[in-house]
């Protein structure tokens, strides 16, 4: 096993109806609880990074860091950039060794989104890069409409257009999810998911996924989304973990010790999800991705 190309992966994914956890990391530590949950459950994984983080750990670390994990991995792990809204940021992760990118130019004019998606395909193509795009943009949790105004969803005729044109080699829709906390539960437009499910021949992909009730998840698995990112969940676990796991009266507290008491409960969170998304309980083979 060991690091694959996203594509490949959720390609698979989509062939053989389980979804891939693809995770927000934020340091070393919260990739190798990833890896380590997804090898626990002999299941891939995505590990991603939010560009938005750059000053806190350089992407060139995180690259080099979660694909030397990878390739030493017992099962495939794949890596990728997350919503990068512009070139420059695009190019930059490319520069930095990522294996795959996301270009966000959701909250542009369609016309726009295809320019500069299509261009970051042209540019990511050269240098065997895969390619996430957006199209309906998927906003904040904190904003009602951004996830209940059906007429900021994904058009499925859009889409297919989008596709053609662009060249991308996945696809985030906006079907009800929003990203962060969400302040009302969310209700997936699954007749929406089915649709552009048929329409289009690449994976989809769907962003959001923190607090989405787990029977929405199952059925949307079930329905053709390949790629589920977990991220505000993630780190609200690990917060809430060392919360109840800190002594305040420990003289000697130890932020080393801190993080050995902590992994094995962040891991098996890690491992819930995992299996959350293979709703049909297939088994992955050796060196079958």
């Amino acid at each position: 096993m060991s690091l694959v190309k996203v594509n490949e992966l959720l390609a698979h994914a989509t062939s053989k109806r389980y979804g891939v956890a693809a995770i927000n990391i934020f340091n070393y530590e919260t990739i190798k609880w990833a890896v380590q949950a997804a090898e626990s459950e002999h299941a891939p994984i995505i590990i991603q990074f939010y560009p938005g983080f750059e000053n806190h750990l350089p992407c060139r670390y995180v690259a080099a860091i979660a694909k030397d994990m990878a390739e030493r991995a017992s099962v495939p792990v794949a890596v990728h950039l997350d919503h990068s809204r512009d070139y420059e940021t695009v190019a930059a992760g490319i520069r930095d060794g990522f294996p795959s990118v996301m270009v966000d130019g959701s909250a542009l004019p369609f016309e726009e989104n295809v320019r500069l998606t299509a261009e970051v395909v042209r540019i990511a193509s050269i240098f065997g890069v895969d390619v996430e795009a957006e199209l309906g943009h998927v906003g904040s949790g904190a904003n009602l409409e951004d996830f209940a105004d059906s007429g900021r969803y994904t058009s499925v005729e859009q889409a297919v257009e989008f596709v053609a044109r662009t060249g991308c080699n996945s696809l985030a829709v906006a079907v009800g999810n929003a990203h962060g906390v969400y302040i009302r539960e969310p209700k997936l437009d699954m007749d929406r998911i089915r649709a552009l499910r048929r329409a289009l021949d690449i994976p989809l992909v769907l962003h959001g996924c923190s607090d989405i009730p787990d029977d929405q998840i199952r059925e949307s698995v079930e329905l053709g989304i390949s790629k589920f990112n977990i991220a505000t969940e993630y780190d609200r676990a690990i917060y809430r973990v060392f919360a109840g796991t800190i002594d305040t009266d420990e003289e000697k507290g130890s932020f080393f010790n801190l993080i050995k008491q902590s992994e094995e409960t962040i891991i098996d969170f890690v491992r819930r999800k995992i299996r959350l998304l293979n709703p049909n309980r297939y088994t992955l083979q050796p060196a079958e991705i």
